[in-house]
């Protein structure tokens, strides 16, 4: 059998599909790092009771997170990868816009800043969207340095739009109260 580890990282180095290797702290490594960080919190996000509606889009996704941490781990100096990557399309960034728009089509207007929390799984998407947030800001740190897949920034700027309405549906599915921001003057 395989073994999962290969000692080949203890130098602090790992290698992208390319076969080369780069440094573990790379811009690169930072963000396929963060955006399977973010995978992670969305498999724990669907786990949750109250998103069993929501489970085929959130597990839809992360199939397409993959698909970003594949293009981000092919770096445009190397060789191609052994296989074909999966593509990200303009229909995945399409099905987030079609989900917020009828997510908020069910929502009242929103007309304050809002504080994240009220129930756990709310705060578990504000804790998914601002890792998405973050996601992004390394994405397009890297695309300064690097070419990356032109949608990617794209899908991820949705991504964390998306993430911000389903908390306040699933709020109001919950029968939570949103929290709202009022900034002290005194």
């Amino acid at each position: 059998p395989m073994k999962l580890y290969t000692r080949t990282g203890d130098d602090g180095t790992t290698g992208l599909l390319s076969g080369r290797r780069v440094s573990k702290a790379d811009a690169r490594l930072e963000a396929y790092g963060t955006t399977d960080e973010l995978n992670a919190f969305l498999g724990l996000l669907a786990d949750q009771p109250a998103t069993v509606p929501h489970r085929p889009l959130l597990q839809n996704i992360q199939e397409r997170l993959f698909t970003i941490g594949a293009h981000l781990a092919l770096d445009d100096d190397g060789d191609a990868p052994h296989r074909p990557l999966p593509d990200l399309h303009a229909t995945d960034i399409e099905q987030l816009e079609t989900e917020i728009d009828r997510l908020t089509a069910l929502l009242p207007p929103l007309r304050h800043f809002l504080l994240p929390g009220g129930h756990e799984t709310v705060s578990l998407c504000h804790v998914a969207r601002t890792v998405c947030r973050r996601a992004e800001r390394q994405v397009v740190g890297l695309s300064q340095l690097s070419a990356i897949e032109p949608g990617i920034i794209c899908y991820l700027n949705r991504l964390s739009d998306y993430l911000f309405v389903l908390g306040r549906a699933l709020a109001a599915s919950l029968s939570v109260p949103e929290r709202r921001w009022t900034p002290r003057t005194s």
